[in-house]
């Protein structure tokens, strides 16, 4: 029969896995100690909006405090590269390990090369190929100055007007040919062959592609992955963590249950069938405090998010200013083991200052939600080398930060 979790034991569970029970270390993050919170959470979302922080930068924060971004940049851009950037949950940096699995399972189709002549293609693919063999990464813009391509500019699709030479890039990047050595300044990917980056790495065949049984150990690869940074999670919340198909998925969850990496659980208030992974634990007590990315791994599966802590939760970046409901770039705020605030927040680098636009607290938010609050804020921001904390909302929960900033 399954073990019976309590939504409580649940949540514990959970964000031990992903390394958010205790208290920030004080000591300064070291290359391994971002390393082992790489490997706990698996994969980082990529997400090109700059507004307080680029959304990869975040989650080691919530959970190392005011670490060294250049350590990161190291991880996946710097040889031997421990990150290597692919398509998981969105775009994402993933374990190199997990690279040929995702090439099975993750092959994305809606970068439509077949939309340009096929001669052109095939030629822009040789070029393509042969020019980063020989070179250091280039963007698409410069590889398209290098191949001395000219085609008229498009506007129709805002955000994805993209010339021939970008999108056999993407094309190729999908079929894993190439890969990123990183970004520029302005979120540009810097493109180079994956055999030069990631020499260790072995891409996936196609006699692996057409073998049920290769197929089956490349899924369970993932599956276990997700069921460990997870703890404890429904067959669709850990199909979504590398966005797998549900069907397929609950079929690995099987094999993996008869090996004894997984073990069936009910959880009360959250539903039965779950699946527990076999070394996850439940700690006593939780002394977690942390403002979360709207990318981070424990937000963005968002049925998961308030199945777990009854938060619900919506990113509101691309609704329309009047009918956003809590603001443009809002954290959730963790404290314990509750959902105790959302906080709109914007680095105002010219003023230096970290701009809480609003902050709403939940209705059972700790009575020292606001202290706490003000604590994270002040230490974000020092983090982000801002000067101050700028308070500009006038809600129950801003007025409290007032006292405590």
């Amino acid at each position: 029969m399954p073990d019976t979790l309590t939504l409580a034991q649940a949540r514990r569970i959970a964000l031990k896995a992903q390394g958010l029970s205790q208290e920030r270390p004080t000591d300064p993050a070291t290359a391994r100690s971002v390393g082992r919170c790489f490997t706990r959470m698996q994969l980082v979302q990529i997400d090109s909006v700059n507004v307080l922080s680029r959304s990869h930068y975040l989650p080691f924060y919530s959970r190392l405090g005011g670490y060294d971004r250049a350590l990161l940049d190291r991880m996946s851009q710097r040889g031997p590269r421990s990150m290597m950037e692919f398509w998981a949950h969105e775009a994402s940096f993933i374990q190199p390990v997990h690279f040929a699995a995702l090439q099975t399972w993750q092959r994305r189709r809606w970068v439509n090369a077949e939309r340009l002549d096929a001669g052109q293609r095939e030629r822009l693919q040789e070029d393509i190929l042969g020019t980063l063999a020989s070179s250091r990464p280039l963007t698409s813009a410069q590889l398209t100055d290098r191949l001395g391509h000219v085609e008229e500019r498009r506007n129709e699709h805002w955000g994805w007007n993209w010339n021939a030479v970008k999108v056999v890039l993407e094309h190729l990047f999908a079929r894993g040919e190439i890969t990123s050595a990183g970004r520029t300044e302005q979120f540009e990917r810097r493109y180079t062959l994956t055999a030069k980056a990631f020499p260790a790495v072995r891409g996936v065949s196609g006699h692996a592609l057409a073998d049920p049984a290769a197929r089956e150990q490349s899924l369970d690869l993932l599956v276990e992955a997700s069921a460990r940074a997870h703890g404890v999670g429904t067959v669709r919340c850990l199909a979504d963590y590398f966005r797998l198909p549900v069907r397929p998925v609950a079929g690995s969850l099987e094999r993996l249950a008869a090996a004894g990496v997984v073990r069936q659980v009910d959880v009360q208030g959250w539903g039965r069938g779950l699946f527990r992974h076999a070394e996850a634990s439940a700690p006593r007590r939780l002394d977690a405090r942390a403002l979360l990315s709207p990318f981070d791994p424990v937000v963005f599966e968002r049925s998961r998010l308030e199945a777990l802590f009854g938060f619900h939760y919506r990113i509101e970046i691309y609704t329309p200013a009047h009918r956003r409901r809590y603001g443009y770039y809002v954290l959730p705020f963790l404290l314990r083991d509750t959902m105790a605030a959302r906080v709109d927040l914007k680095a105002d680098r010219a003023a230096s200052a970290l701009v809480v636009r609003s902050a709403h607290g939940e209705p059972d938010a700790p009575s020292d939600t606001a202290a706490q609050l003000a604590a994270e804020l002040e230490e974000m921001a020092a983090w982000l080398g801002l000067d101050s904390v700028r308070l500009e909302g006038d809600g129950e929960l801003d007025l409290l930060l007032r006292r405590h900033l």
